[in-house]
Order: structure tokens, then C-alpha cells, then sequence
């Protein structure tokens, strides 16, 4: 059970797996009002840095579920690093389906809402361990603005135009959910780039220790295409978001 190889190469360097920054992911800890002990649960928790550094400041204690092997065994290293393996555990897992034993003051997907077939599904998931008066936390994809064409929107790596909604939009349907929304964290260019570009050199670095390997040429292959496609689609079309969510 794991994530494709892609992924574990290509951000095993990443300690966030979306493109959002350490000091967004601090605004958003801070904007959410964090109280020491507070519980939190991470479906799709990557390397752990959001539970992590949220217990280092905010004392709050947590769960993470992540598919990824590599990922789950990088986020318990962080937690020794920083001093708080006694405030959050990682487990490797499926996080689809999963409901925590208690009820959790935050509950969080960010940025794997395809663990409940999309963001609808997703909320509907956390809802099941969050207590009242409690925070849903949704990573998701929107458009800053729409592809001209069906092709530009598969070059941003959707399957069509119609897999993600306008800003706007988007707000809108998380009312339609029953939910409302309470804050936001938006990533702007800046951090796609950070997020976006830190993966070609993580795949330089492997292609030059790894040239034998038997996976060393759909590397190369990507590393060859992917500034130039991110720089022309993702770049300019891709919004990506936090949003907070408090069910009605």
C-alpha cells in the first residue's frame, strides 16, 4: 500500500506536498485560533509539517494518515525533530473512510479530497469526526481563471475544464454543502513556484545518482517537459486553497 514511485521521488524532499509555504501554514494555524490540546486529524497528512509545527506552536496534539510510506516515516522524524512525537502520531494508511475514535476539533484534508471522490465526499467524511463547533479544513484546486481551451485544462493536469470551479463558485458550493466558510488561505504564484520547482532539482539530484534505474526515464522525461508545461498552464490557470469550513 503506497502512493506511485512518481510522487516519492520527485517530493521526497518536500517536507509540505501542496503549494503553500511555512508561513502560510503558520498564518492559517494562527487564523484558526488554535488552544493548546486541541485535537486535530489529518487524512492525507503527507510529511506531517502541518501537525507538527502546529504542536510545536500552538500545543495542539494530532493524528495523520498518509498512503505514502516514505512520507508517514518523514513526518515521525519531524515530530522527534521538533521535539512533539509525544503530541502527534502517524500512521500509514489509507485515510479513505477513516473516522477518528474521538471527536476531533479540526478535522483536515489538504489537498486529497480524492480520498472522498472530491471535496463533497471529503466533508462528508470529516463531519464524522469533528465535534460541535468544530473547524473542517479542505485543501482544493480552483481556477484563477478559466482555460481557453479543454487542452490547456489537461495541460494544467485536470481531466477537463469542468474538474475544479471558479473561486467564487467554489465558496459558494461549500454553502450548498451546509457548511460555512470562516477563513481562507490562498497560494499565489510564489508558492506554486516553491511547491512546483523545488521537484526539478529533487529530480536532477536523483537522475544523477540513479542512472540505471529502471524508472530513470520517465524522470528525465518529466524533468524535460515540466517547466515549460507548469510555466504555460498550472502557473497561470491554478488557484489552490484552505479553506475553513464550519458545518451550519
Amino acid at each position: 500500500m503506497d502512493i506511485p514511485r512518481i510522487f516519492t521521488i520527485t517530493e521526497s524532499a518536500h517536507r509540505i506536498h501542496n503549494p503553500i509555504t511555512p508561513q502560510k501554514l503558520a498564518t492559517l494555524g494562527a487564523a484558526l485560533r488554535l488552544e493548546p490540546g486541541a485535537r486535530v486529524l489529518d487524512l492525507g497528512s503527507g510529511s506531517g509539517e502541518m501537525l507538527c509545527t502546529w504542536a510545536r506552536d500552538y500545543g495542539i496534539t494530532g493524528t495523520g494518515i498518509d498512503l505514502s510510506q516514505l512520507f508517514t516515516e518523514q513526518a515521525k522524524l519531524r515530530a522527534e525533530e521538533l521535539g512533539v512525537a509525544n503530541q502527534v502520531k502517524f500512521i500509514h494508511g489509507d485515510a479513505a473512510g477513516y473516522v477518528s475514535d474521538e471527536q476531533v476539533s479540526v478535522a483536515a484534508c489538504v489537498g486529497a479530497t480524492w480520498i472522498g471522490g472530491g471535496f463533497a465526499g471529503t466533508i462528508d467524511l470529516l463531519r464524522r469526526s469533528l465535534c460541535a463547533g468544530g473547524i473542517l479544513l479542505i485543501g482544493e484546486p480552483y481556477w484563477r481563471r478559466l482555460p481557453p481551451t479543454e487542452e490547456a485544462a489537461r495541460r494544467c493536469l485536470a481531466h477537463s475544464i469542468s474538474d475544479f470551479l471558479l473561486l467564487p463558485e467554489l465558496l459558494a458550493s461549500f454553502g450548498q454543502l451546509g457548511c460555512d466558510v470562516v477563513e481562507m488561505v490562498l497560494a499565489d504564484q510564489d508558492d506554486w513556484d516553491r511547491y512546483e520547482a523545488a521537484k526539478w532539482l529533487t529530480m536532477r539530484r536523483w537522475l544523477d545518482a540513479n542512472p540505471d534505474d529502471e524508472f530513470a526515464s520517465e524522470i528525465r522525461a518529466t524533468l524535460t517537459s515540466e517547466p515549460e508545461r507548469y510555466a504555460a498552464s498550472t502557473r497561470e490557470y491554478l488557484g489552490w486553497g484552505v479553506f475553513a469550513l464550519m458545518p451550519r
